[in-house]
């Protein structure tokens, strides 16, 4: 079930991430931020007043606020960089922040076993290759892999975060509702500075009335990827969820070549098979 759960945390994660990065491009970041992040709030939030999960509140929640504070800016500056370069070379670099979960799973004492650490070692190279990435080429590029690597270490330490954010599934509601407020409201502070200091808010047709229904897919996307991937943390190895959760930019490659007809290099491809054959060691291991 570990494996399950970590890959359709990645389904949902590609998908979002491709659905932001399409909004970004018409759309100010930050809004695309505020606006997502608040229909997650409207819906976690009738979710927890019929669950009565108020009643799992405790110190595990200030794992949440953290991982609440961290994702505004990793979710920014990642729709900032597929805002500037091609969904198929930003998106894989974003995956390295797999690194932090990896590493606090590593340091509870967890040992993957062979076919395991295999499974890690192809797949995040797989991951990788799957972009082709360039880290060579015009100022936008390097702007668009610092912002990256930015967002890659963001995207870690919320996966680790909100891991140990609750124990039950009830208490995992009352996590995502408390880091999808804390969303809103970094978020909501960052935008209004931007707008003191003659920032745009909204694109220059006004709010994205037609785009809503996408923003909240991307919105509801992102927070169920995250409720998934907690659960898989919490029922399997950190280690194994961790990478195989991390496999979502697969998912926004393929989306984009298929969608935006973005061409897939050979190395991109060959990435793509090792990281399936990476998720194949991982799920069987």
């Amino acid at each position: 079930m570990t494996a399950l759960f970590a890959l359709a945390t990645s389904l949902l994660w590609g998908l979002a991430d491709f659905g932001g990065g399409l909004l970004t491009r018409r759309t100010p970041a930050l809004t695309v931020v505020v606006v997502s992040q608040s229909v997650a709030v409207a819906v976690l939030g009738v979710i927890v007043a019929a669950t009565g999960a108020w009643s799992e509140a405790g110190a595990r929640l200030w794992f949440a606020v953290a991982a609440g504070l961290v994702g505004p800016v990793a979710m920014l500056s990642f729709y900032k960089a597929l805002a500037l370069g091609p969904m198929g070379v930003v998106s894989p670099l974003g995956s390295l922040g797999v690194a932090v979960p990896v590493g606090v799973g590593l340091a509870l004492g967890e040992r993957p076993g062979v076919p395991q650490f295999a499974g890690i070692l192809v797949a995040v190279a797989g991951v990788v290759l799957a972009g082709g990435p360039q880290v060579r080429g015009a100022p936008v590029q390097r702007q668009a892999v610092l912002l990256t690597l930015l967002a890659a270490f963001g995207f870690g330490a919320v996966m680790a975060l909100i891991a140990e954010a609750s124990t039950t599934l009830t208490g995992l509601f009352l996590a995502l509702f408390v880091q999808r407020v804390t969303n809103v409201v970094a978020g909501g502070l960052a935008l209004y500075v931007s707008v003191r200091r003659g920032g745009p808010a909204l694109a220059p047709g006004g709010f994205p009335w037609r785009s809503l229904p996408a923003l909240a897919f991307v919105g509801l996307a992102d927070v169920a990827a995250n409720g998934l991937y907690a659960t898989a943390a919490r029922i399997g190895p950190v280690t194994v969820a961790a990478v195989l959760a991390s496999l979502y930019p697969v998912v926004t490659t393929v989306a984009a070549r298929g969608l935006l007809g973005e061409r897939l290099r050979a190395v991109q491809t060959a990435g793509a098979g090792l990281a399936l054959v990476g998720s194949v060691l991982l799920a069987t291991g």
